[in-house]
């Protein structure tokens, strides 16, 4: 994609705050974000733009980034993306943002960023169990044998992290869970998820 967010004026300029215009400046941040459309940011510049973010809690609302970005800035600057995210939540398009994320492509990026926001707020139970269901079938449906066990993996372990800390109701998601764990026994990481639901199936029977 080409540059994609707003070059025209999306803000006044009166209003930004002087760490942000420290940080290099609301289109500096722009400009930064853009890049990262294209590709990771240095660490530097990285930071630049998770400053001007943490200077000014307004500014997010003022880049002109929308859902269509997302899967982008996830894929190469997964922090930037999270803080981003964890900026909008009380915003009007958030649930346009988390539909795009529970939709998109799963990867080692896109679970640290939910991950992440699960341990940070308390996100709607319908995208979580979207999110995985898009996870699991990604698994199920890669072609390669080594790209798939490396996925399971990733899932498993993220699956396991979502549990062990209660971030998910695990009787809403056993069936699909445990097939899932079934179908990949042969991966350790799956036959460990599989041991832990059969612990917490245990432990919401009555009388146990």
């Amino acid at each position: 994609p080409g540059v994609l967010l707003h070059t025209g004026p999306v803000w006044d300029s009166s209003s930004v705050g002087a760490d942000v215009e420290k940080a290099g400046g609301v289109a500096g941040v722009r400009e930064l974000l853009t890049r990262a459309l294209r590709g990771p940011l240095l660490p530097a510049q990285q930071q630049q733009v998770l400053s001007a973010l943490e200077a000014d809690p307004k500014l997010v609302h003022r880049l002109g980034v929308g859902p269509r970005h997302l899967p982008a800035l996830v894929e190469h600057t997964p922090v930037i993306a999270y803080e981003l995210l964890l900026r909008l939540m009380r915003g009007p398009q958030i649930q346009a943002f988390l539909s795009v994320l529970a939709h998109t492509c799963m990867s080692l990026h896109s679970m640290e960023v939910v991950n992440r926001l699960t341990t940070a707020v308390d996100l709607p139970t319908d995208f979580v169990h979207l999110y995985i269901s898009n996870c699991i079938s990604s698994c199920e449906n890669a072609q390669d044998k080594y790209v798939q066990n490396r996925l399971v993996r990733l899932v498993c372990v993220f699956l396991h992290s979502l549990i062990r800390n209660r971030i998910v109701n695990i009787a809403d998601l056993l069936h699909e869970v445990q097939s899932f764990c079934i179908n990949f026994s042969r991966i350790k990481e799956a036959a460990k998820l599989f041991r832990l639901l059969k612990a917490a199936q245990a432990g919401l029977e009555p009388g146990s």
